[in-house]
């Protein structure tokens, strides 16, 4: 049973939510500002698990975090689809027109970038997280300062939700990933969804191969990113989601792409949690 989780973000967050949902209330959290920070916390061994958002279903992924989860050989052991709500918060007692400055993360106010033109007498602030900034105009009494974040941070820190759902595509939401520094209880019965990384020769149809073997394996691609190798200008890492009915089929794939790329790591195997 897990008993700790770091998580990008203070209590009230999206991350917050997510180890809720996941782990049960009574998981204790390890409160990050940053994922470098969350990964820190897990190879230190402070944590037993941590929780990363890997990408959005409006403002797509989240590359560094790809790197992070590659760079430090974590493994990815589940993943969670949560809706995100976006919520304009404050103080008590004021309108929106009382509002001068909204300070959230880089992502949420990208996610709510339509709202906001109708409010040119607002200036956008980018900031850390998004229930640190409620948490911090509770702490400091700041007027005139809103928030963007959820309704969990608005019943923690006391706020006003002057308006809701305000991001600009309803249905949003945003894929984060369980990981850990090893999983030695992979069970080959439940998995049906995996991540891989793989790298290739710089020739014409290479990808394509691989793509056809992960077709003739059976295997429903659902997610492919390119990284760029940094030691190595216009080579690329593929970071692919694969799902299966069968596990044997992707233990068949792994092994064909094996001889056919000229590096191929397993970040994950884990259970879908998409349907």
């Amino acid at each position: 049973m897990i008993k700790t989780v770091a998580i990008q973000g203070i209590k009230g967050s999206f991350h917050h939510i997510v180890s809720q949902d996941y782990f049960g209330a009574d998981t204790a959290v390890n409160e990050c500002l940053s994922f470098d920070e969350t990964v820190d916390a897990l190879l230190s061994g402070k944590t037993e698990v941590a929780i990363m958002a890997l990408e959005n279903s409006i403002a797509g992924s989240i590359i560094p975090n790809y790197a992070l989860i590659d760079n430090n050989n974590l493994h990815i052991v589940g993943e969670y689809y949560l809706d995100i709500q976006h919520n304009l918060m404050a103080l008590p007692n004021q309108s929106i027109e009382d509002i001068k400055e909204v300070h959230s993360h880089p992502m949420a106010l990208l996610q709510c970038k339509a709202f906001f033109k109708n409010y040119p007498h607002i200036k956008l602030v980018e900031d850390k997280d998004t229930a640190d900034v409620a948490k911090r105009i509770q702490d400091k009494n700041l007027k005139g300062i809103a928030a963007v974040a959820s309704s969990l941070a608005a019943s923690i820190f006391e706020l006003n939700i002057i308006a809701e759902s305000i991001q600009t595509i309803k249905h949003n939401e945003t894929r984060f990933v369980i990981v850990k520094q090893n999983n030695s209880e992979i069970n080959t019965n439940e998995i049906n969804k995996a991540s891989i990384k793989f790298e290739l020769d710089h020739k014409r149809g290479s990808l394509a191969a691989i793509l056809n073997v992960l077709s003739d394996c059976k295997l429903n691609l659902t997610k492919i990113q390119s990284l760029p190798k940094i030691e190595t200008p216009w080579l690329y890492a593929f970071f692919v989601d694969v799902t299966f009915d069968d596990y044997k089929d992707f233990d068949k794939a792994k092994a064909v792409i094996e001889i056919m790329a000229t590096h191929l790591k397993v970040l994950g195997e884990y259970k879908n949690a998409k349907k």
